[in-house]
């Protein structure tokens, strides 16, 4: 089940995977007063909204999945589902 959340987050560290280029993923997020570190490598999604590029990030901590959405600087907790939320 997925909880949607909609909140603008911190993002506290970053780790970067190269391959064809060099990605940047979310290591660690602040949310409503906790702090949810990453485990392992996580997904990143390209969606294209007009001129805009949005960029989508499921990460996991080993217990959820966390939904992240970056619009530039601005990140945004779109929902978690599995675990405790």
């Amino acid at each position: 089940m997925t909880q949607i959340i909609n909140q603008e987050v911190n993002v506290n560290s970053f780790y970067f995977r190269s391959g064809q280029g060099l990605k940047t993923f979310p290591r660690q997020i602040e949310w409503d007063g906790r702090f949810v570190t990453f485990a392992g490598e996580g997904l990143r999604y390209l969606v294209r909204r007009g001129e805009q590029l949005v960029q989508l990030f499921d990460m996991t901590d080993g217990a959820a999945t966390y939904r992240l959405r970056r619009d530039g600087s601005h990140w945004t907790l779109v929902g978690v589902s599995g675990g405790q939320a």
